[in-house]
Parts: structure tokens; C-alpha cells; sequence
């Protein structure tokens, strides 16, 4: 725990310095990382990593979706409408086709090769989908934290993952921790309670309340509370959805944690598995539920 508490104190500031001052850019090679590191472990864990090429192939797409994201909000030339969908669908439909093919081939040049077989190499169809995922599916979830960074008032709105995330996973660790008794999932994560969640939801709408009060009074935003209450709501759902998601995973794999990348904090994926599901939670809810007005 201590170790744990450490590596938060020193990566929190420098985080939020990212998220907060630097421009979108950074964010996105900082994501880009994050999401190749991710790719590599969601394929160590389902043991597809033995297979170099497939995951040369899969770590490149990762690293390739949040700049296409990116791209897509770097603003064209009519200024009230910077955003640009053919271009991320274009950009997109690219790296998945690229990636679909090269993925395909692989399977069938391995289908029948013995020494393939032997070694544990072989790629076979059911594999594809991880690889997919870990490529294309997770780096472009992750990626909506870009997208929020990228928009009017981006450096606020990036923060909104941010606080559901930290305070429901805060909240329902001392909750369970404290008066958490009848076990949600033990099957999947044993230390989980349902006071714990129950906890967790009300911290992530306490939390959220407060930054939209704090924005209220240091920002010329108007901020619409009750819309505020369900962005609380349905970050803090999603936040929860997301960690046992991955937990899932590890449970499957029969793995602790993804990696070591962090000190106390495992893997990327064990620490941006609950922004994975928050994250485009809240940029669905900026784009068509709006709660801040400017």
C-alpha cells in the first residue's frame, strides 16, 4: 500500500500537468504509449505474444489510433466545424484493413506449420479478435480522453474520466474496506462488495458535483447540475464495469496483474482499465448530453 500510495503521489501531478497545461499533442504520444504497453500485455496474458509478428502487428495499430483520433480535430478550414468524421473514419477503416489482412495471413501461413505448432506460435482464428481488441478496440476507448482534450475547453472536459475515475475507485475502496460485508462478484474479484460499489457510485456523483461547482465559480461555463448528477451516475457505472471487466480477463488468464509497469499499480491495463469504459462514457455525454454551457 505504501508503494502504492508513492507512485500515486509523484504520477498524479504529472498526469494532470499533462492533461491540464500541455497541449493535445502530448496527451496523444503519452496515449499512444500507454496504449502499445496495453496491447503488449492483453497479449501476454492470452498468451498470443509468443507469436512476434502478431505482436510487432498489434502494437503498431494501438500506437496508431490515438493519432488518427487526433487528426481528426485539428480544425479544417471552416473554424465552427473543426472536427472532421471522414477523416477518422477514413484513417480508421485504414489501420483496421491494414491490420485485419496482415492478422489473416499470419493464421493461414501458420495454419499448417509444424514448427509453428510445435513452438506455440501458431495464430489461430479465435485469436484474431483479442488481437483486434488490444489493437483497435481498447486504443480507440482510450483514445476519447484525446478527444475530449481536443475540444472547446478541452482541458476541462478532460478532466471529467479523471475525477469519476479516481473518486468512484477511491470511494469503494474505503467503503468496502470499512463496512463492505456480502461479496458482488467473488468469483471475478474477490475484494469487491456491493457496499464498495454502492460506495463508489456516490462518491463518483459527489465528486462530480464538486467539479462542476468548482467550474462554476472559476470559469465563465454555466454548468447544468442535474445533467452533472447523471454524468456521476453513469461515469461511475462505467468506471466499475470497466475494472471488473478486466478483471474478467485476469481471472480467465489466471494472472494477478498485466505487468509491473508501475510501482504498487501493475500493468497500463490494470491502472486505465476503468478510464477504458469511462472515458468514452463522457465524451458520449459532452457531445449529445451537455453539462457545461459556454
Amino acid at each position: 500500500m505504501k508503494t502504492r500510495i508513492i507512485a500515486a503521489a509523484v504520477l498524479l501531478p504529472i498526469f494532470l500537468a499533462i492533461l491540464l497545461i500541455f497541449p493535445p499533442i502530448i496527451l496523444t504520444i503519452i496515449v499512444s504509449v500507454i496504449c502499445g504497453i496495453a496491447a503488449y500485455e492483453l497479449l501476454y496474458a492470452t498468451d498470443i505474444s509468443r507469436n512476434k509478428s502478431v505482436l510487432v502487428f498489434t502494437i503498431i495499430a494501438a500506437v496508431l489510433v490515438p493519432p488518427a483520433v487526433y487528426l481528426s480535430f485539428i480544425p479544417s478550414q471552416d473554424p465552427g466545424n473543426p472536427y472532421s468524421a471522414m477523416l477518422l473514419i477514413t484513417l480508421l477503416s485504414s489501420i483496421f484493413f491494414i491490420f485485419i489482412s496482415l492478422l489473416v495471413i499470419e493464421a493461414v501461413l501458420t495454419m499448417r506449420n509444424k514448427k509453428a505448432i510445435e513452438k506455440g506460435t501458431q495464430l489461430k482464428f479465435r485469436q484474431i479478435p483479442i488481437a483486434l481488441a488490444a489493437g483497435m478496440l481498447i486504443p480507440y476507448m482510450l483514445s476519447s480522453i484525446v478527444s475530449l482534450k481536443s475540444m472547446h475547453y478541452g482541458h476541462l472536459l478532460v478532466l471529467l474520466p479523471v475525477v469519476a475515475t479516481i473518486l468512484t475507485d477511491s470511494g469503494a475502496y474505503f467503503t468496502g474496506v470499512t463496512i463492505g460485508k456480502k461479496k458482488a462478484f467473488p468469483t471475478i474479484s474477490p475484494n469487491k462488495t456491493v457496499e464498495g460499489y454502492i460506495g463508489g457510485t456516490i462518491a463518483g456523483i459527489i465528486g462530480m458535483l464538486i467539479y462542476g461547482l468548482i467550474l462554476s465559480y472559476t470559469t465563465a461555463l454555466t454548468v447544468i447540475f442535474p445533467v452533472l448528477i447523471l454524468y456521476g451516475i453513469l461515469g461511475a457505472i462505467m468506471t466499475e464495469l470497466g475494472d471488473l471487466a478486466f478483471s474478467f480477463i485476469k481471472r480467465k488468464c489466471g494472472i494477478k496483474d498485466y505487468g509491473n509497469l508501475i510501482p504498487g499499480h501493475g500493468g497500463a491495463l490494470d491502472r486505465f482499465d476503468s478510464m477504458i469504459f469511462s472515458g468514452p462514457t463522457m465524451y458520449l455525454l459532452v457531445v449529445f448530453v451537455p453539462a457545461f454551457v459556454s
